[in-house]
């Protein structure tokens, strides 16, 4: 059984109404008091075997006349002896197709489906029919469409024909693919809430050298703060210590000794010194709690900068441990927990580094998500809930997603990684926050698209999301 079903095997929306269990054990109970009745009369003394049994028969007579009259009413309360066994069709409202939920305004997963049908019957007004029945209210439909869990969706054709049901949740996206898959189709439709946006060329060519631009996260590189790790194919250069540490996280080869070959830069003359035998400065910003690391190979210079700054020296062990100590709930990869989405998954808290990782995290662990997301312009907070594997809710109704891409050898295009993924409360936030980064190239997606993307994943390439094969320069 489901998540979704699990939920939904409380209500009693089938074809009985709970009536059948009461009369049997009305039942079985009168049979056995008449057992005993008789027993005793026929052990009588001072009666006769004839009045007896006359007594006997009355009795009998009188009970199979109730049990038929119960018999009958109960028969009666439904359409028809033989519904439960039988689908029949729903009338058609000028020949258009129609969808039937049936479930009811208290159980969890039927609030949620409320506003994706006044979704659909506001978009799709004329397109095709959509109704909605309380079986808790009115019963009598559960037990004509031979129901067992609510909500059941039912689709049918524009002549009634049923089509293909549902039970439980069911996303819009998937409700409209579904008729599409049953071949039904509608046309031009009312325009979606939010209008598709996308940029696909740069705003201004990047013009910055490569060796000034971080290998993980595109931005540019401090020469107080530049990172460089030797490899078999060249330097790679990183623009902080926290950016080496997400490489390092998302590295698939042998660690064994990595960290030898690091070089960081001294914050105080700009050379650089072995990672490993450095003192670090490490302190927290003000405003965002978000971390900072500063470099030194004199141990008798970081003091000196501690007084102007704050913050605690540290060596590279501990600086090691504090940034590997937080990690994606998806692709685990280090991440701040200032820079991420919170997301609650069954009782436990993880992070997402990303929007998109953040509901990946709903197929890693196969539960039910809740995902606590800030618009990357303004920090208001963006709430998403998941039900076996959908959009439940979303508050604002108005966030989007935005989906960094750029051209791939091919001419295809795909992700541009996991820093370049945001959502917003709403388009015109996205749109803003895109005047600020020229460079960014991309679309506009709804976080239900987001999410299915991520569900379609198969367990190997969750294991591979967002790993670096070889740390290679670009």
């Amino acid at each position: 059984m489901t998540a979704c079903s699990a939920i939904l095997a409380q209500c009693p929306c089938s074809g009985s109404d709970g009536m059948g269990l009461l009369v049997s054990v009305a039942v079985v109970a009168g049979l056995f008091a008449l057992l005993q009745w008789t027993g005793s009369t026929l052990k009588k003394e001072g009666t006769s075997t004839m009045r007896k049994i006359g007594k006997i028969a009355i009795v009998v007579v009188l009970v199979i006349v109730v049990g038929v009259v119960v018999v009958m009413k109960k028969g009666g309360s439904a359409d028809d002896a033989d519904q439960p066994t039988t689908r029949p069709a729903a009338s058609a409202k000028a020949g258009i197709p129609k969808l039937l939920d049936l479930g009811s305004v208290t159980c969890i997963p039927c609030k949620m489906m409320a506003p994706i049908l006044e979704e659909l019957k506001t978009q799709y007004a004329g397109k095709f029919e959509v109704e909605f029945i309380d079986v808790w209210k009115d019963p009598a439909p559960g037990r004509k469409y031979n129901i067992s869990l609510i909500p059941t969706q039912i689709f049918f054709d524009a002549s009634g024909k049923e089509l293909w049901r549902h039970e439980g949740f069911i996303s819009k996206e998937d409700i409209l693919a579904k008729w599409k898959d049953l071949g039904v189709t509608f046309g031009p439709t009312v325009p979606a809430r939010v209008p598709a946006f996308e940029r696909l060329e740069p705003a201004k060519p990047d013009t910055r050298a490569k060796d000034q631009i971080c290998y993980m996260c595109d931005g540019d590189i401090s020469a107080k703060t530049l990172v460089a790790v030797k490899t078999d194919k060249g330097l790679v250069r990183l623009c902080s210590p926290h950016c080496y540490f997400i490489m390092y996280s998302a590295l698939t080869e042998d660690k064994t000794g990595f960290e030898k070959k690091v070089s960081v830069t001294d914050w105080s003359t700009g050379k650089m010194v072995p990672a490993t035998t450095a003192v670090y400065l490490y302190g927290l910003d003000a405003k965002t709690g978000r971390p900072w690391v500063k470099a030194f190979a004199d141990e008798a210079a970081a003091p000196k900068q501690r007084q102007a700054d704050g913050g605690s020296i540290i060596g590279f062990e501990v600086l090691q441990r504090k940034e590997l100590s937080h990690r994606c709930g998806f692709c685990d990869r280090a991440v701040y927990p200032e820079d991420t989405a919170l997301v609650k998954a069954g009782g436990v808290y993880t992070w997402g580094c990303c929007p998109h990782c953040a509901l990946g995290v709903a197929v890693r662990t196969g539960k039910d998500i809740e995902v606590r997301q800030p618009d990357a312009l303004t920090g208001e907070m963006i709430v998403v809930k998941t039900l076996n594997g959908s959009v439940a809710s979303m508050e604002p109704k108005t966030a989007v997603a935005w989906f960094g891409m750029r051209p791939k050898p091919g001419g295809k295009w795909g992700s541009a990684g996991c820093f370049h993924q945001a959502n917003f409360v709403n388009i015109e936030n996205l749109k803003k926050w895109l005047q600020q980064r020229p460079y960014e190239t991309g679309k506009q997606i709804s976080v239900q698209q987001a999410l299915a993307a991520k569900m379609k994943m198969t367990p190997p390439q969750i294991s591979k999301a967002c790993k670096i094969g070889e740390c290679a320069p670009k």
